[in-house]
Parts: C-alpha cells; structure tokens; sequence
C-alpha cells in the first residue's frame, strides 16, 4: 500500500529506517542525514506491508513546472516486487495533481557502476527519459545523469 505522509517527524522515521538499511547506496552519513532532514519538507510517499514501512520516495520541487524524486529508497528484502515501480507511479500522479508538467530524477551515469546501472534501467523503465549528463556536478567519479518524464 502506498501513503502520502505528513506528519514530520513520520517522515524522518521512515526514511530513516530505509536509507540506514540501504547504506551501500547511501554510505555517506552527512549525505544520508541530510535526506533526513530535508523529507520532513518535500511530499511523502511511504510504501506499506502489514503496517511496517518498506520503502519510500520523496517529491521536491525544483522550477514552476518540474517536481524531482529527490530521495527513494526500497528495503532490500522487497525490491523487485514492483514497490518501486508503484512508488513512482504514485509520484507522477500527485505531481500532476499538484500543477507539475515534468518529473526529473537524478542518478550517477550508466556505465560507472553496476548497482547504479540497475538504478538507470529502472528509472527508464519507469517511462523516465535520458535529458543531460553533468560530467563534474557532483564531482569526476559520479557524473550526474538526469532523466526526465512529461506528466502531460
């Protein structure tokens, strides 16, 4: 089941739980408790099982008309059962809902690493298209890739 969250300190628990338990993906803790603190702001997604958090995905904006998946986490134990795919699809509609044209996400750059690899082909399975690489955003080894999705 997925949930919209409101409630702060709601939202920190949770993410919380899932990036703690997903520090291969989000190892650096200053990072990590930055997401934290920042979800207690953006629209809240909680996916649900028998009551207990197994995921989540956090909406920010980022221009009049562009929403960003700016934080999505999926426990290990539950990925590949269609969450994050629900997730995802839960987020376009709200961010349609909510006047936005496009959907962006960002992720490091196919072909860096495996694990981000996966990330990439789920992101474009999710209808997510390829718009600009930036090759030192956040610095050498991780270029930035940005995908995009018309929610029109």
């Amino acid at each position: 089941m997925i949930e919209q969250i409101l409630d702060k300190a709601e939202k920190r628990a949770v993410s919380r739980k899932i990036l703690e338990a997903l520090t291969e993906w989000f190892e650096v803790e200053e990072s990590r408790e930055q997401y934290i603190a920042e979800s207690a702001d953006w629209i809240f997604l909680a996916a649900k099982e028998d009551g207990k958090p197994v995921g989540f995905l956090c909406l920010k904006e980022t221009g009049k008309a562009t929403a960003e998946v700016a934080v999505m986490g999926v426990l290990k134990e539950y990925q590949h059962s269609g969450i994050g795919r629900r997730l995802v699809e839960k987020a376009k509609e709200i961010a349609a809902s909510e006047g936005y044209s496009f959907l962006q996400v960002k992720t490091v750059q196919m072909g860096k690493y495996e694990d981000y690899d996966k990330t990439n082909l789920f992101y474009l399975s999710c209808g997510f298209k390829e718009f600009e690489v930036f090759p030192t955003l956040w610095d050498e080894e991780n270029p930035c890739q940005v995908y995009v999705m018309s929610l029109r």
